[in-house]
């Protein structure tokens, strides 16, 4: 397991999200224009070099993240914040779906203090114009380490595509991706 660290080429931006299974929110941000890369991982947790076993049980305190690098220039940071809350319930604690678990908060983890106040004002303008009918929790921190999620995670989806989690949870995610946000995509 290796830790990466925030430094991103030049121009570039870096953002990680939680919000629920990694497998999800990297299938939809593998399609999206600007994103560079997506890697699967781990973050928020208390213990070093979690494995995916541990993270499960809830122990570690960590979260199952995507880390993107992206381009500025062709999408931004509120654009991703956009889509994140589109295609994922920020209103439930540790829970998406039947994923239950602290591992499945809602979180995004700021690499900059102009981060930390776009997701602010993300989740204060969502809040104000009622577009969830609960609450919304999902949790802003600041980054911490970054362990990459075990090789067999990586680009789980588009590996596995009958893998039934991938038919009934995966998919529909980015259905509603290519559905809601068809000008962001990947041509």
């Amino acid at each position: 397991m290796t830790i990466t660290q925030t430094v991103v080429p030049d121009g570039k931006e870096r953002i990680t999200l939680a919000g629920g299974c990694f497998w999800c929110l990297e299938a939809v941000y593998d399609q999206m224009k600007g994103v560079e890369s997506v890697e699967s991982g781990y973050m928020g947790g208390q213990v070093a070099n979690p494995s995916y076993e541990a993270v499960c049980t809830g122990r570690t305190g960590h979260a199952e993240v995507v880390q993107l690098t992206f381009d500025p220039q062709v999408v931004s940071y509120r654009e991703i914040l956009e889509v994140f809350f589109a295609i994922h319930d920020p209103t439930t604690l540790n829970r998406q779906g039947n994923d239950v678990g602290t591992q499945y908060r809602s979180a995004i983890f700021y690499h900059s203090p102009e981060q930390k106040a776009a997701a602010e004002d993300v989740i204060a303008a969502l809040t104000k114009e009622q577009a969830f009918n609960r609450s919304i929790v999902t949790e802003v921190a600041p980054a911490g380490p970054f362990y990459v999620a075990e090789d067999y995670h990586q680009e789980y989806a588009a590996r596995n595509p009958s893998q039934p989690y991938c038919v009934y949870v995966v998919n529909p995610k980015v259905a509603k991706l290519r559905k809601q946000f068809a000008e962001k995509l990947r041509k």
